[in-house]
């Protein structure tokens, strides 16, 4: 197992590498700079840019930031004045957080029994049903279900506040945005699985042991089922996390993505990188999570 992991973590090192350097070039070649839309003189502009290092050659500011990233400096914002980037992590991730640990948590909470169910009630008005819901939760994007949900609840019927998060009921329409499409795809995934292994000769020998079906299905058949669904969760982890960049713009809601989209925007190199950074060390280490619960799920799997 420790071999397994070193080379793991090898691999992530390469994989974070080559993230932050593709980021780093393909974000110079975006037309405009964080102080062009300021209403400055040229000499004032060009003092900024020497201060900030702007003026020298890309691969000369590359390599003065992956010096800094070494040391674990990711640099001071350039609209943020006085803010490290560090700060504005520690400041807001938590809420993108808070507000993806609920949607996770709803997407296993609903997903999990909703594909168990459509798997027992196979080909049933039930198991058509869901299935349906769930094709159409997959096919539509988490910004089209929020700003269906903001028009509908928030606006015209107005039962749902829709800015901020200062009480529970703010959580309910951005939650479900984020949690819809991966609620939907774990009930596809398991109901699947749970299909597959439902002829095999383990769960024909527990039947005929005389075991109930249900024990059959929690007992036996869920385990192994699940194993799709745990190698789902890393990319889901992450993807409701970064997904809700745009849920937080949105439904104007203080967290790391509204931060991360108003920096596109502005064109705040560094913060950029820095939560590009952040975002996909998140994945990467998700993924790694999930590859060393395989044999804890399944002892057949070897490393």
């Amino acid at each position: 197992m420790l071999k397994f992991v070193s080379f793991r973590l090898l691999s992530s090192l390469v994989t974070l590498f080559l993230v932050i350097t593709a980021t780093f070039f393909l974000m110079f070649l975006v037309p405009g700079g964080p102080f062009l839309s300021e209403k400055i003189n040229a000499a004032t502009l060009a003092q900024i840019n020497k201060k900030y290092g702007l003026d020298q050659p890309v691969y000369v500011q590359y390599g003065n930031y992956l010096k800094n990233l070494v040391k674990g400096d990711l640099g001071i914002s350039f609209k943020r004045r006085g803010y490290t980037i560090t700060e504005i992590i520690a400041e807001k991730f938590p809420v993108s957080a808070k507000l993806g640990a609920l949607a996770i948590i709803c997407a296993l909470l609903v997903g999990l029994p909703a594909g168990m169910l459509a798997a027992t009630k196979r080909n049933t008005v039930v198991d058509r049903i869901i299935m349906a819901v769930c094709t159409l939760g997959i096919a539509l994007p988490s910004f089209i279900v929020s700003t269906t949900l903001l028009y509908i609840l928030g606006m015209q019927f107005k039962v749902l506040p829709v800015i901020g998060l200062e009480t529970p009921r703010n959580y309910i329409m951005p939650v479900f945005a984020l949690s819809l499409s991966p609620t939907c795809y774990i009930t596809r995934l398991l109901r699947s699985s749970i299909l597959d292994i439902q002829g095999q000769d383990y769960l024909k020998t527990a039947r005929a042991k005389g075991l109930g079906e249900q024990v059959v299905l929690f007992k036996h058949a869920l385990k192994n089922a699940l194993i799709p669904v745990i190698t789902y969760m890393g990319p889901m982890v992450a993807g409701i996390l970064t997904g809700s960049l745009v849920i937080e713009k949105i439904f104007s809601i203080p967290g790391l993505g509204k931060y991360f989209i108003d920096s596109i925007e502005g064109r705040d190199y560094t913060l950029i990188m820095g939560t590009t950074i952040f975002f996909a060390a998140i994945l990467i280490v998700a993924n790694l999570i999930v590859d060393i619960l395989y044999c804890l799920v399944d002892p057949r799997i070897k490393y």
